[in-house]
Order: structure tokens, then C-alpha cells, then sequence
């Protein structure tokens, strides 16, 4: 294990942090569902709800370039305690219909503990995977993910025309509570740190070397190229399918099934495909799923009426064969409990880079084009690539310095 634990629940394995995602995932569910809905509200432009998810993602990639530094002032068990505390409170304020200007203070300050909440989990789990293998736990944690996020459409979409649409916010509050409560009942126990002096010129130095040191082996920036490219279809399929669904004249009880019914996939194969995975290798799987994804891609950006819905259901069965396994790209490079925390922070930002890039680049094509279908044409352009990122060749690394 990667740090010193002294006491937990007896019951406690890698399984019990992988759990931790159905709560992950039903908010995770309805923040999709309503986020580019409550933008909108606020911008009244499409156009400028991905402008402002692009400044958005840029401040969550800076954070997330930190969390390695934010990881040695207190132990892991103490971070996740704090941070499910601070997203229950800051959720629970943007619930209320409060002034655009108070809302989008809290959606960035929320960033910081909501980067470091999927941090935490992905970090927990790899300590406790001997024995049991990422592949099975990753499997499992997103099997959890996507059964939270299954009803969550629904519910929030439900909420939203009866209430308002920032009434499910609530329910994130609330499910944050509970994520506490569960993890509480881990009774783990860590020795706390010594709080490091904070010297910015230090900090941004290692960080700086750090990521030299990234970048400069090759397995490593094929994980990240590999799970750039998924997380730059996930930002556009987020931001613009919720947009497009009210676009296209459908109203939000369609979208909540869409967005439900683009679930099932992910739950039916996450379990199954980490178990083939494990006997055949991640590589097939991860390409055959850009690549499917691309053909819906470019199938949608011409798609009207019903086949327009179709295909946003259909494209997320290439996308259960992606998300479970990027992450093992990264695992089986940094395979030293050292490496992990010393890159996983650069890692992250994988997540946040093509949230901040890609919406700019999809603002730029609608206002372009004139039609917000053609962010389809970008989905599909980095589908291709991703697939054939997945095919670069690799050599043993020698040295994990």
C-alpha cells in the first residue's frame, strides 16, 4: 500500500471504496442532466454556455495540477472527509435561486473538492487492489457509477419541471451525506501529516519537473493521450446532447430518458468487460469503441427527429467499452505505489484539459456552421485518433525516475 494505515473495518477492501461510485454516480447523473440546462438558463446562448465550460475546465485542470501538492497536508481518510462535507454545503446554496454571479462562485469553488472526492477514490482503490487487480475494481466502481447516474436523468429532469431547475441540487447535498456516512463506517484510521511549508516557488518547480518527467516516458503519455481523447467526447456528448435534445423540440421528460436509457450500457458491460479485459487485454476493447464511436459521431451530425435520439443511445455502448478501462493505462505504467502519487496528479488532468479545449472548439464550429450539430464532426475526428493512440507501441520502462 502506497501509505501507512493503522486501524480500519475488517470488512474493508478495494470493493468498498469501488462502491463509493454509486453515490459518485448518481450526482455525477444529475449535474449532467441539468448543468448545461442551468447555463443556459443563465447565457441564454449555447455558444456561451461552451465558452464558459472551457474557463471553467481550465480553473478544475489548474486545481487538479496541484492535488498532488493538496495530498501532503493531510491523509487520505481526513481529505475525503472534509471534501464530501464541503460539496454537501456548497450544493445545498446552489439549490436556492440565488444571483448568477453567486451561483457560478460556488460551481468553481465546488470544483476543488469534487476533483479531489474522484481523486481520492481512484487513489484508495489502488492501495487496497492487491490481490484483486485494477481491472476488477475499476469494473466494478464504474458499474456503481453508471447504476447511480441510471435513475438520476429522470429524477432530476422530474424535479426540474416541477420545482426549478436547480432544485436537484439538493439531492447532491443530501447524497454527499450519505457518501459519508458509508465511508465513515470504513473506520479507517491514517497518522496525520506534518503540515508541509507552503513556498509557491518550490510547489510550481516540482510540479514543473514533475510533469517533464511525465511526459518524457512514453507509456505514460499514451495513457494520456488515450484518455484525452475519451474525455474530450465525454465534454462535448455532456455539454451539447441535453442542448440539442430541447433544440430538436423534445422537452426534458425525453431528455431524463435519454439520458437513463444511454446508461444501461454501461452498466451491463462494465462488470463482464473488466473480466474479459483481464483475460484478453484492454487494448481491443478500448479501440474497437473510439472507433464505433466515431462512425455515430458522424452519422449524428447530419441526423434529425427520432434517429438523432436513437443515435445518442446507441454511441454509449461504444463508450462502456472505453470508460471502464482508459485508467488502466495509467495503472499499468505506474505500477509503484510512488509513481502513482507522484504522476497521478498530472495524470488527472486529463480529465479537465479537454473540458477547457474542446468546448472553445465546439463554440467556434456552431458559430461556424450555424448548427450545434456540427460538434459531432469533432467527436468524431478525435474517436479516430484515440483508436490509433491505442495502437502505439510501447517498450518495458527500465527506470521509474
Amino acid at each position: 500500500m502506497a501509505d501507512k494505515y493503522i486501524s480500519m473495518h475488517k470488512r474493508v477492501s478495494g470493493f468498498s471504496f469501488a462502491n463509493l461510485g454509486i453515490f459518485k454516480g448518481f450526482s455525477d447523473g444529475i449535474i449532467n442532466a441539468v448543468w448545461a440546462l442551468v447555463l443556459l438558463d443563465i447565457f441564454h446562448n449555447s455558444a456561451t454556455v461552451g465558452i464558459y465550460s472551457s474557463v471553467y475546465y481550465m480553473f478544475y485542470m489548474v486545481i487538479t495540477l496541484l492535488s498532488g501538492e493538496m495530498l501532503k497536508f493531510a491523509s487520505k481518510t481526513r481529505l475525503l472527509d472534509i471534501c464530501l462535507i464541503a460539496v454537501s454545503v456548497m450544493y445545498f446554496m446552489m439549490a436556492f435561486s440565488i444571483r448568477p454571479a453567486t451561483f457560478i462562485a460556488l460551481d468553481f469553488a465546488s470544483a476543488v473538492p469534487w476533483m479531489l472526492i474522484s481523486s481520492l477514490i481512484s487513489l484508495f482503490m489502488a492501495d487496497f487492489s492487491k490481490g484483486v487487480g485494477m481491472e476488477k475494481l475499476n469494473g466494478r466502481y464504474v458499474l456503481w457509477l453508471n447504476t447511480g447516474a441510471l435513475l438520476a436523468p429522470v429524477l432530476a429532469m422530474y424535479l426540474a419541471g416541477r420545482f426549478g431547475i436547480r432544485t436537484p441540487f439538493f439531492v447532491i447535498a443530501a447524497l454527499n451525506i450519505l457518501a459519508l456516512g458509508y465511508f465513515r463506517w470504513f473506520k479507517i484510521i491514517q497518522p496525520e501529516k506534518k503540515i508541509p511549508k507552503i513556498s509557491p516557488k518550490k510547489t510550481m518547480k516540482s510540479i514543473w519537473k514533475t510533469t517533464i518527467a511525465y511526459f518524457k516516458r512514453r507509456d505514460l503519455t499514451r495513457a494520456y493521450l488515450i484518455n484525452f481523447g475519451q474525455y474530450a467526447i465525454v465534454s462535448l456528448r455532456l455539454l451539447y446532447v441535453p442542448i440539442m435534445v430541447i433544440e430538436a423540440g423534445f422537452d426534458k421528460s425525453t431528455l431524463g430518458w435519454i439520458l437513463t436509457a444511454g446508461i444501461i450500457p454501461y452498466i451491463v458491460l462494465s462488470e463482464p468487460l473488466g473480466r474479459l479485459a483481464k483475460k484478453t487485454g484492454i487494448r481491443v476493447w478500448v479501440m474497437i469503441g473510439f472507433l464505433t464511436f466515431a462512425g455515430f459521431s458522424f452519422w449524428a451530425s447530419f441526423a434529425t427527429g427520432k434517429t438523432l435520439l436513437a443515435i445518442f443511445i446507441l454511441w454509449q455502448i461504444s463508450g462502456a467499452l472505453i470508460e471502464p478501462l482508459t485508467d488502466i493505462f495509467f495503472f499499468d505504467a505506474a505500477k509503484t505505489g510512488k509513481d502513482r502519487e507522484r504522476f497521478f496528479g498530472i495524470f488527472k488532468t486529463v480529465n479537465r484539459l479537454p473540458r477547457f479545449i474542446l468546448p472553445a472548439i465546439g463554440a467556434w464550429m456552431i458559430m461556424f456552421f450555424g448548427t450545434t450539430g456540427s460538434v459531432w464532426i469533432l467527436t468524431g475526428i478525435i474517436g479516430v485518433l484515440a483508436g490509433l493512440f491505442v495502437l502505439m507501441p510501447i517498450k518495458k520502462q527500465q527506470n521509474t525516475r
